[in-house]
């Protein structure tokens, strides 16, 4: 029969035809390799530069370093004041006390260069000028510990000797030199005679 088809021909046409099903595996992967691709693209430009976070960190480090390097002076320049000041302090700590005992020294050289003085005008001067070392001793706190017929007292007054006495043992009976006392602290003890217990 002149319509019967070859199967040879048959098989011939279908070998010619694309496959679809390796066609559609084909285009899927390329598919998903661009998307792979975009999407790699985007998170790079997402992701900061290594440079400019390197950059940044540089000058985050120089900006402490400066900070530090700044704190470091000052506090070194606080150090130098503290010690000047201490110096100063140590120095010129008797300055105004110094300033006041100057009109004492003024009155005495007063005094002296009178002439012809009496013994009575000498005493009076000398009055004055106690009176005034008095008052300059009372504006700095100076007192005077002068602790006679009281109860002895190792940390105020010194004991020379001691003597019978019809007072308390253990009582100052004399005062040789007087005491003085600046504020709480005593800067020279009063020389004293103590009364010693009697023999039983």
């Amino acid at each position: 029969m002149q319509n019967s088809q070859n199967p040879q021909d048959t098989q011939s046409s279908e070998s010619e035809k694309p496959l679809d099903i390796n066609q559609g595996e084909t285009s899927g992967a390329v598919e998903g390799t661009i998307q792979t691709d975009e999407q790699g693209e985007i998170e790079q430009e997402s992701q900061p530069d290594l440079e400019q976070l390197l950059k940044a960190a540089e000058l985050k480090v120089a900006e402490h370093h400066d900070a530090w390097m700044r704190a470091k002076a000052e506090t070194e320049n606080i150090r130098k004041r503290a010690q000047t000041d201490v110096a100063n302090a140590h120095k010129y700590a008797v300055e105004n006390f110094s300033t006041e005992l100057l009109a004492v020294m003024d009155s005495l050289e007063a005094a002296l260069s009178v002439e012809n003085a009496s013994v009575e005008n000498y005493k009076n001067g000398m009055e004055l000028t106690q009176k005034q070392l008095t008052t300059v001793f009372d504006k700095f706190n100076i007192k005077v510990i002068d602790p006679e017929g009281e109860k002895f007292d190792p940390h105020q007054h010194q004991a020379m000797c001691t003597v019978d006495s019809e007072l308390e043992p253990n009582t100052v009976v004399q005062v040789m030199q007087k005491g003085y006392r600046l504020h709480d602290r005593v800067i020279r003890p009063a020389l004293v005679m103590v009364s010693k217990a009697k023999d039983a």
